[in-house]
């Protein structure tokens, strides 16, 4: 029976030789992953002056195998005869190539017992410009498919072509007049946003409402496929249009309260003696005087004044879809904007105070807001909210 201290490294040996068995050339080969077998072949052979024969066999093993299974797969998609499958063929020579290129500097490759490994590559590099070519011509054509739908006003067409266009990029920097179609995709696909205001409420906004509603920052709200303009462009057609529609403003008037409250606590300050029943000093076992805390009771008057003012301002956010000439959405829109000050003043002793009154101990009536900037205020209060509604929109993609 193995000592427990044993039994962890046993353990670790068991994990490293499982470990190193499924990594072993010969293994990946019987379980035919030929791919796994020449990556871990070539790390093997690289660098060793004596080159094992069970690994050199692997590599061309492996390489024979996989090779025969790409060029196999290839001809069935060629006899096919869909254009679509050249992305794919392309796709197998490009693997073939960089299989080639990964093995190339082990040649010529021989064995420590003298044999010689026999890498019968494919001539790859015309095969892969002509599947390259017709691979960029197939995303070309289906982006010119989409295009003639976008053209007649379907976005979804308009985006899947700019994704055909942008898939050509990976065989060409440039590609015919790809780029002027990803260009022109690009603007038949968006979804271009006008924002406004409109005040519904009977109430007359400050003369700067509206200009502070609309500094949010449309960075945000922009998107791959949506634009979002905070004042129209008179050249430009507008897909959907988001009204915030204010129904509500309302300020309440100047208001300011007063009170007066005791603050109390009862305290330890000095100390008396213990008297017993007869009112004689009581005595502890070594015959000192006993004596305790002496509990006081402190108070403090407290002179408060609350000032209070408050614009209510609501409505709510309408998207309006300008194709069908409807409302498509409604989001409810409501911010208060509060103007309150605590000041006060105390009699008595200042240890009474709790905590809350000594804040307001030293405050001084403040100046009311005008309705004005109260409702200016609103107006900063209700940016970000429309912000994050129009951003977290699912009607408008």
């Amino acid at each position: 029976m193995l000592a427990p201290s044993l039994k962890p490294v046993l353990f670790l040996l068991v994990a490293l030789l499982v470990l190193g068995s499924c990594t072993r050339p010969e293994k990946l080969l019987e379980r035919g992953n030929y791919e796994g077998a020449i990556s871990a072949s070539i790390k093997k052979l690289s660098g060793k002056k004596k080159k094992k024969v069970k690994h050199v066999k692997a590599l061309e093993d492996a390489f024979s195998r996989v090779t025969t299974q790409d060029m196999r797969e290839i001809k069935v998609l060629e006899k096919e005869g869909r254009t679509e499958n050249w992305v794919e063929i392309n796709r197998i020579h490009r693997r073939i190539k960089l299989r080639q290129e990964m093995i190339e500097p082990l040649l010529p490759l021989y064995a420590s017992d003298g044999y010689k490994a026999d890498f019968k590559f494919v001539k790859v590099e015309e095969l892969e410009l002509d599947s390259k070519k017709k691979a960029a011509d197939y995303y070309y054509s289906e982006g010119k498919r989409y295009m003639s739908e976008a053209e007649r006003g379907d976005k979804q067409a308009a985006r899947k072509a700019y994704e055909n266009f942008e898939d050509i990029q990976r065989y060409y920097k440039s590609y015919k007049d790809e780029e002027k179609l990803m260009l022109r995709a690009r603007e038949l696909g968006t979804n271009y946003v006008l924002f406004k205001m409109e005040n519904d409420s009977r109430t007359i906004l400050p003369k700067d409402f509206e200009r502070e509603i609309k500094r949010i920052s449309v960075r945000d709200l922009d998107s791959d496929w949506r634009q979002v303009h905070l004042n129209p462009d008179a050249a430009r057609n507008y897909d959907y249009t988001v009204v915030m529609r204010l129904t509500q403003i309302e300020v309440s008037p100047d208001l300011v309260k007063e009170r007066e409250y005791i603050d109390d606590k009862t305290i330890e300050e000095g100390w008396e003696y213990v008297l017993d029943a007869k009112g004689n000093v009581m005595k502890d076992t070594a015959g000192n005087d006993i004596k305790i805390p002496k509990k006081v009771l402190i108070k403090a008057r407290v002179f408060e004044s609350y000032q209070h003012k408050a614009a209510h301002v609501g409505g709510k956010l309408e998207f309006f879809d300008n194709t069908d000439r409807e409302i498509i959405h409604t989001e409810p829109l409501a911010v208060d904007a509060i103007f309150e000050n605590y000041a006060a003043k105390f009699d008595g002793d200042k240890r009474a105070l709790t905590e809350d009154s000594k804040k307001k101990i030293g405050n001084q009536p403040r100046p009311f807001p005008s309705s004005e900037a109260l409702v200016l205020q609103a107006a900063d209060l209700l940016k970000p909210i429309v912000k994050d509604k129009i951003a977290r929109s699912r009607v408008i993609r």
